[in-house]
């Protein structure tokens, strides 16, 4: 049995190393497949039963090691729906099991892979270069909050992001200590608003003339109601006491008013909250909270009521040479419907949707998964996964972090695959002449009998 033994041995060589370099083969084509894990070839001995004396080095074969938890490098893209995953976990993606009216319907089953090229396709699906789609968590548009915990396929509609009425101005100023008003001279007091107009909720056309000659502007900002519509906000401060020791003791004291109608003929302005008074160094003493303008009206569209956000330190009072109101911040939390113009993926892993009036909303989670025996997941066609009963179910929630606008190579090393070949086509060879020798001493056993 020694010279078929030896034959038979160094057939199975052959076969090993046919098979090592059927997988260097896949490797090397692989080499530029997005997110491609190679395959190693392990070589196991199979030693036949015997006894100490007699034992055999045995013959061979070979079986497939996969190296799904060694990362390919990133690169950047310039698109914004690429993905890539740094360090461990999977995408979580189907495949279609059929199209119905040109939409795409889905079984059950879960895929995983680490191929990231999605793009978004007509239906507003993400789709990986290997048509699969690609399952995250709805959120909460409002919130923000994954609406369930089962992954669903991420559609992107066009669906508009309906306006939302502004009820926070945030405004945050610094008054001057004497308001540079059009009436202001070198009288002392002149600087201060008309004494008829103090204290009025609202001042109508007759009295406007008169308040902007006796006030100063404070800037304006554009604010929304509910139904998207604009409307610009101009406010005007006018001090209405300089500060006193008294009898009675008198804070500097101002009053904020906004133009609620700028009709030519019928000018008004409405009084916010009650009065703005400072201390001595200049810091705001009252109010103590934010105030409310009420059912906030200009030229007719009611925005509703809207807070007056100034801060815990955002109004004070401070000599100033030219007497101008100095705003120093100044904003709103409206805004106008909006349409989709594109949609990006931040770094935490939201599919985020940009709007045309400069919202950004969250629209879907991106959850990675992970498995305890990641080597044992059965390989699909487009570099996807399944999950076997030796790797395990699929655990979301990995440790990998998402890079957006990114893609993962293939971990193939050309260099290390190009040495393994030569080592494969020597070990082959050298398992020829094994076959070779074998014959030739078969061939003299022949001839020994003729």
């Amino acid at each position: 049995m020694g010279i078929f033994g030896a034959m038979t041995t160094a057939v199975s060589g052959l076969s090993a190393q046919a098979y090592a370099l059927e997988n260097i083969s896949g490797n090397i084509a692989n080499s530029q497949t997005t997110a491609f894990k190679r395959i190693e070839t392990s070589f196991v001995d199979l030693i036949p039963d015997s006894g100490p004396k007699r034992e055999l080095s045995g013959s061979v074969t070979g079986y497939s090691r996969a190296t799904n938890t060694i990362q390919g490098q990133i690169s950047a893209t310039s698109i914004t729906t690429n993905l890539a995953i740094n360090g461990d976990g999977y995408f979580v993606v189907q495949q279609p099991s059929g199209f119905v009216d040109g939409q795409p319907t889905f079984s059950t089953s879960n895929a995983y892979t680490r191929r990231g090229d999605f793009t978004v396709d007509a239906n507003g699906y993400m789709v990986n270069g290997a048509g699969y789609y690609l399952r995250g968590l709805p959120l909460d548009r409002t919130t923000g909050n994954p609406l369930g915990s089962s992954p669903v396929p991420i559609q992107i509609t066009n669906d508009v992001i309906p306006a939302r009425a502004t009820d926070n101005l945030k405004y945050r100023a610094s008054l001057p200590t004497t308001p540079a008003t059009a009436n202001a001279n070198s009288t002392p007091g002149s600087e201060l608003m008309q004494t008829s107009l103090i204290g009025q909720a609202t001042i109508g056309s007759a009295d406007a003339a008169n308040f902007v000659a006796t006030s100063i502007a404070g800037g304006s900002q554009t604010v929304y109601d509910a139904l998207g519509n604009e409307v610009n906000v101009q406010v005007r401060w006018a001090k209405t006491a300089n500060a006193a020791a008294g009898p009675p003791a008198v804070s500097d004291t101002w009053s904020a008013y906004y133009q609620s109608s700028s009709a030519t003929g019928a000018e008004t302005w409405t009084r916010i909250g009650g009065n703005f008074t400072f201390s001595s160094t200049g810091q705001l003493t009252s109010p103590t909270s934010n105030p409310t303008i009420s059912n906030l009206t200009v030229n007719g569209t009611n925005v509703g009521n809207v807070t007056l956000d100034i801060g815990t330190n955002g109004l004070s009072q401070y000599a100033r040479s030219d007497g101008t109101v100095q705003v120093t911040d100044i904003g709103q939390n409206g805004y106008a419907v909006g349409e989709l113009m594109n949609v990006s993926i931040t770094d935490a892993g939201r599919v985020r949707g940009n709007y045309s009036n400069g919202q950004s909303v969250d629209l879907f989670s991106i959850p990675l998964a992970s498995f305890n025996g990641d080597n044992m997941l059965k390989r699909l066609d487009g570099g996807a996964f399944s999950e076997t009963s030796s790797s395990g179910p699929p655990i979301l929630g990995a440790s990998g972090r998402i890079v957006s606008q990114s893609l993962e190579s293939s971990n193939v090393d050309i260099s290390e695959e190009f040495t393994k070949l030569i080592i494969t086509q020597q070990a082959y060879a050298a398992n020829t002449r094994i076959v070779t020798t074998s014959n030739s001493m078969l061939q003299e056993t022949i001839n020994m009998i003729r």
